[in-house]
């Protein structure tokens, strides 16, 4: 017999990373594949929120060793985390794309990306590598 939970239970048994640390994750990532070095106030703009919520997040970050204490760069760990991450928006994106054509939106990637398990992610991936058996 299949146990049920309510979306918010779920949610409570996910790991340590919060939905909200994975975009600053993301970016973060991103920046570093195109050798952008980036402040608060650059970060800030970039995720579209208030440098105050930027700052406490980024020392939020620095706590789990996520990002690195003297600056806004990824430690190993963080490298490890961000490329999944960015891994999973791409693949994402890719499928919806080729599933919806041209009603695609970004939009649905990010609100899927923090939901999806690393499982299903893999199918996907094989199903639009074409390599789902």
């Amino acid at each position: 017999m299949n146990d049920y939970y309510t979306l918010t239970s779920y949610l409570k048994n996910q790991n340590f990373i919060t939905y909200a640390m994975e975009d600053y994750i993301e970016m973060l990532y991103r920046k570093t594949l195109q050798n952008e070095t980036l402040t608060i106030t650059k970060l800030s703009n970039l995720l579209h929120i208030k440098k105050s919520s930027c700052s406490k997040m980024i020392t939020k970050l620095k706590n789990l060793n996520i990002i690195n204490p003297d600056n806004l760069t990824l430690t190993n760990k963080g490298l490890k985390i961000g490329k999944y991450l960015y891994t999973r928006h791409e693949i994402l994106t890719i499928f919806l794309k080729k599933l919806n054509k041209k009603h695609f939106t970004l939009e649905q990637v990010e609100k899927i990306e923090h939901f999806i398990d690393p499982i299903t992610l893999k199918n996907i991936k094989k199903l639009i590598t074409n390599k789902f058996n």
